[in-house]
């Protein structure tokens, strides 16, 4: 009885290690085929985000204001140095100072302190006792306290009071063309320069105005036959023979 037992076990326990390496034999292909299926998850790079930066918009500069100085108009000068009909040349440059402010509309528009450029345009020696130095001026540039320079045609002129209008607004003009016609004419030690309307093509010369005193005796100079000296400091007017274009002058 005993051995009858054991020999239904024994076959109960082959059957069964039998069944196992069944599944076994069938499981582990699986499990092996399905490990090797297993997708491979890759990691994506890092997106890096390009920031682009941004300009800051700088508003526009407001236009600027152009105002007319027009023609006719006078500006009180300075000589900045001295020119003499003895030793001046054709084409010689000098400098004078703007003494009074020039404004247009209202606008100052010629500072006080501005630079304006003249050039000599002819000269002539003083030959005879009856036959003074001359010499001929032409104004060519201004250049303002900042920094702007324009070209101008202008014309030397006296600033007695009988030959300019100055209106509410302080604008000078000229009431006659025929001020721009006019030279430096030698004079005195004591008087300088004097101004002188040309005469007759140039053929002569007529006193208009003076710098300085003894205008009642010009006569008497021009018999000496003086050259013409124009001295640091003398004063005289510019009159503008074309309209010229310019800014405020924001100069305070």
């Amino acid at each position: 009885m005993k051995t009858k037992t054991t020999n239904r076990f024994s076959r109960t326990l082959t059957s069964a290690l039998v069944l196992l390496a069944l599944v076994a034999s069938t499981f582990v292909p699986a499990l092996a085929q399905t490990r090797r299926r297993r997708p491979v998850l890759r990691r994506r790079a890092p997106v890096r985000k390009v920031v682009t930066p941004v300009t800051p918009v700088t508003p526009a500069a407001p236009a600027t204001v152009y105002y007319n100085v027009n023609a006719g108009q006078i500006i009180r000068v300075r000589m900045n140095q001295n020119i003499s009909s003895e030793t001046a040349r054709v084409g010689d440059e000098f400098t004078t100072t703007a003494v009074d402010p020039v404004y247009a509309s209202g606008v100052e528009v010629v500072p006080a302190g501005s630079i304006i450029t003249g050039r000599v345009t002819s000269v002539t020696r003083a030959s005879r006792k009856s036959k003074a130095g001359t010499i001929g001026v032409h104004f060519v540039s201004l250049r303002l306290p900042t920094g702007i320079t324009r070209a101008i045609n202008g014309d030397l002129t006296d600033l007695t009071a009988s030959n300019v209008n100055a209106d509410n607004e302080g604008e000078i003009s000229g009431q006659s063309a025929t001020k721009r016609n006019v030279v430096f004419i030698g004079g005195g030690a004591a008087t300088g320069a004097l101004i002188g309307a040309i005469a007759g093509g140039g053929k002569g010369a007529g006193i208009g105005a003076g710098v300085g005193a003894g205008l009642g005796v010009a006569g008497a100079l021009f018999s000496k036959g003086h050259e013409a000296v124009v001295k640091s400091g003398t004063e005289f007017g510019v009159i503008l023979n074309q309209t010229v274009s310019l800014p405020a002058a924001n100069v305070h």
